[in-house]
């Protein structure tokens, strides 16, 4: 597969980045006329300043952990949607709940470019056994598939048996769901004495791709791509052809940060997945997914020029509770905050003598009893209990995204 969706996969990186932020103002400038909760979040803010990454980066983050929340005290959508429900084409709740808006139009949700990379082309048959039931995955990629140019068989999930048959008797040649249930699905089959062989591509998502899953669909010589996305933004990164990370998707602004915080951290560097995304129905701005992960240096060898992600590498809310008390990424972070002397820092909870402990290990240049002192008054003020600090050499913590790292057991 030499080919690509189309020419914005490979135009130059100063180009999509001087193209996306000519459109970001306007796309702010709608959200905060059309969208209640934009107007108020961003009700100080001069959309036409927000011109490159750096002035991006000055504006408030939306935590999809507050979304269940925001839409209970203003249903349905928590005022981040920009049109009334009745424009929309689909509304979804995902477990939360979670409303989840879908608008009109072809591919609303991006998922065709992950599709295409995937292999799948105009005129084949898709099996698609994501869930049609309340929640946006079957429709997130029929949508896709359909731009694409491919018919669908709406299969959904469970029915190992009937899944089974109906890929024997109308042969797709595309899976797209989740990791584990095509495995399940050919396994049922071969069980059946069915001709399940059809099937030579797939496109998944919503679960781990684990090695004993790779090793059993490249023994059968299929070939199977990773996407990642959420209920809320769709598709934010697929794989491509180079097996070299994820190629951002267009249409998507993605910010790596520090967990707790809205504040970048150098590529490389593990943090906290925030996406922007060009949807005018809902104006996602700076929607911190929750998810960790990192950015790949270079461009893909596949050709595809947008930023590359390593892949989902775990979850950014390490929240825990101490002696009753819960203890925040955001409060670690405010340490540092007021500290600049330290480069990056773990808070460590343990336990002994049956009571729970805390130490705050720091990378830092500068050491002494003085700054450990002032940074132990610092943690005491900002997390209302006591811990210890402990200094490290720079560069010796795990570059894993952890900022708070609970090994009690």
């Amino acid at each position: 597969m030499t080919d690509f969706y189309d020419d914005l996969e490979t135009r130059s990186s100063d180009r999509r980045e001087a193209e996306q932020f000519a459109a970001l103002p306007v796309h702010l400038h709608h959200a905060k006329d059309a969208a209640p909760y934009f107007r108020r979040l961003l009700a100080d803010i001069d959309p036409a300043s927000i011109h490159d990454r750096n002035a991006l980066a000055t504006l408030p983050v939306t935590r999809k952990s507050d979304l269940i929340a925001l839409q209970q005290e203003s249903p349905p959508f928590g005022g981040l949607a920009a049109v009334e429900i009745g424009r929309l084409a689909r509304v979804f709740a995902s477990p939360g709940p979670i409303h989840d808006p879908e608008p009109h139009g072809a591919d609303p949700w991006r998922s065709a470019r992950a599709l295409f990379a995937a292999g799948f082309r105009a005129g084949d048959l898709a099996h698609n056994c994501f869930a049609y039931h309340l929640t946006p995955a079957g429709s997130m990629f029929e949508t896709g598939a359909h731009a694409v140019g491919c018919a669908v068989i709406p299969a959904g999930t469970g029915n190992t048996e009937m899944q089974a048959q109906v890929v024997a008797s109308l042969k797709p040649r595309g899976y797209i769901g989740t990791p584990d249930f095509l495995k399940i699905i050919l396994e049922k089959g071969d069980a059946l004495g069915l001709d399940v062989s059809s099937i030579r591509i797939a496109s998944v998502s919503g679960g781990p791709y684990l090695p004993d899953a790779r090793a059993f669909y490249e023994a059968r010589g299929l070939e199977v791509y990773q996407c990642y996305g959420t209920a809320d933004l769709g598709i934010v990164a697929y794989e491509t052809e180079a097996r070299s990370g994820l190629v951002v998707n267009e249409g998507c602004i993605v910010e790596i940060v520090r967990p707790g915080t809205g504040d970048p951290v150098p590529d490389g560097e593990v943090g906290e997945v925030v996406v922007t995304i060009f949807n005018p129905a809902y104006p996602l701005i700076r929607f911190a997914t929750g998810d960790l992960s990192a950015v790949l240096p270079g461009t893909s060898p596949c050709g595809r020029t947008n930023m590359r992600l390593k892949g989902w590498m775990g979850r950014a809310d390490q929240t825990t509770k101490v002696k009753g008390m819960f203890v925040h990424p955001s409060q670690v972070a405010e340490v540092l905050r007021r500290h600049p002397q330290i480069g990056r820092a773990r808070l460590v909870v343990g336990r002994q003598d049956a009571s729970d402990t805390m130490t705050l290990r720091c990378e830092a240049e500068e050491t002494g009893e003085a700054l450990s002192a002032a940074i132990r008054e610092t943690l005491a003020s900002v997390t209302k209990l006591k811990g210890a600090v402990e200094f490290v050499v720079p560069g010796s913590l795990a570059n894993d995204g952890k900022v708070i790292d609970d090994v009690r057991g």
